[in-house]
C-alpha cells in the first residue's frame, strides 16, 4: 500500500466486512479466496493500527486530564 492513501478505519472496516462476507458466502476458487484473504488481512492490519493510535491518543487524553490543573497554590504566579 504504499502507493495508495491508506483508508480510513471506516473504509477499512467496511471493506473488511465485504471480504468476510464473500468468503462465508463461497462459490469462489481457491486462487480467489485466497486473494480475498490476503486483502482481508491487510485490512484487519490497518484497522489495528487505526485502533491502536486511538488507544494511544486516549490514554495521553486520560493522562492529561489526570495531571493538576494549573493555578494551584504552589504555582509562582
Amino acid at each position: 500500500m504504499a502507493d495508495e492513501k491508506a483508508p480510513s478505519y471506516e473504509q477499512a472496516r467496511e471493506e473488511l466486512t465485504e471480504v468476510v462476507r464473500r468468503l462465508e458466502t463461497g462459490g469462489l476458487t481457491l486462487e480467489q479466496s485466497i486473494e480475498l484473504w490476503e486483502r482481508g488481512e491487510k485490512l484487519a492490519a490497518i484497522c489495528e493500527e487505526w485502533l491502536q493510535g486511538a488507544r494511544v491518543k486516549l490514554a495521553a487524553a486520560m493522562a492529561r486530564r489526570s495531571e493538576p490543573a494549573g493555578g494551584s497554590d504552589d504555582a509562582p504566579f
